[in-house]
């Protein structure tokens, strides 16, 4: 007759019992109310709650990597870029953050969008590129300071990619080009400074010790006669035939006997 009834409360008090005991894990925290006011932090490991007056909220105090959509700034010198980001944050006091703020999630990803665009506003195109860790560290110490109340405390944010403009893309193009041609020609001209001046060195030397330029002249010719196909015009030195000469001047003045 009783049968029914018994297992109606035994099923009854079995629900009462599972919505009284919680299990949390060590990297969660549960935030308890008691008909509406704060009761405070609990966790991890077994939770007790008296049913139905007892509400809690769980918090996990891991590192949360959160993406900032693409974001559209005008730097300082008034270029119009798309950036985007990435940010790691982690609750530390779980009652701040679920007393302080709602969906500290959604206000999170809201103050980090604002931030990158005011932030990144303030500085010019080749600082954005050139100085990207400054500018991520700013970001970090500003999201940190602004989040602090809601018991959040921001690790890191990282600037993932600045998509540019096409005319932009190519007059950075132009300027690279530039700079690299600018490069070889400040080589080119050290080069043949440097090439000029062992020139003059060697010039000095040769007139130091005039039989340097023969040794010279024959190391000339015999590099030339280890090429083929090749003619070779030896133009014989005027020491040689000076005196050949002089001995047919000689000759052509004596006197006919």
């Amino acid at each position: 007759m009783f049968g029914p009834s018994l297992s109606i409360v035994f099923i009854l008090l079995l629900m009462l019992f599972g919505s009284a005991v919680r299990v949390l894990r060590e990297y969660e925290r549960g935030v308890v109310f008691r008909l509406g006011r704060l009761v405070g932090s609990k966790g991890p490991g077994l939770v007790l709650l008296v049913p139905i007056i007892d509400r809690m909220v769980k918090v996990s105090l891991r590192v949360i990597a959160m993406d900032v959509p693409p974001q559209d700034v005008i730097t300082r010198d008034n270029v119009s870029v798309k950036v985007n980001a990435v940010l790691y944050f982690q609750v530390m006091d779980a009652q701040k953050a679920i007393v302080a703020v709602e969906k500290f999630l959604y206000a999170t990803s809201q103050m980090a969008q604002t931030t990158l665009r005011s932030v990144l506003g303030e500085h010019e195109l080749d600082d954005l590129l050139a100085n990207r860790e400054k500018i991520n560290r700013q970001l970090q110490q500003i999201l940190d300071e602004r989040t602090d109340p809601w018991g959040i405390k921001v690790v890191a944010v990282e600037v993932k990619d600045v998509d540019l403009p096409q005319e932009m893309q190519r007059a950075i193009a132009r300027q690279a080009e530039a700079e690299r041609e600018r490069r070889a020609k400040v080589i080119h001209a050290e080069g043949e400074f440097q090439a000029a001046g062992k020139l003059t060195e060697a010039a000095k030397t040769i007139a130091m010790e005039p039989v340097a330029i023969q040794l010279r002249y024959l190391q000339t010719l015999t590099e030339i006669s280890a090429e083929k196909n090749s003619t070779i015009l030896f133009p014989i030195p005027i020491e040689l035939l000076r005196g050949m000469i002089d001995s047919m001047d000689r000759s052509g003045r004596a006197p006919k006997g």
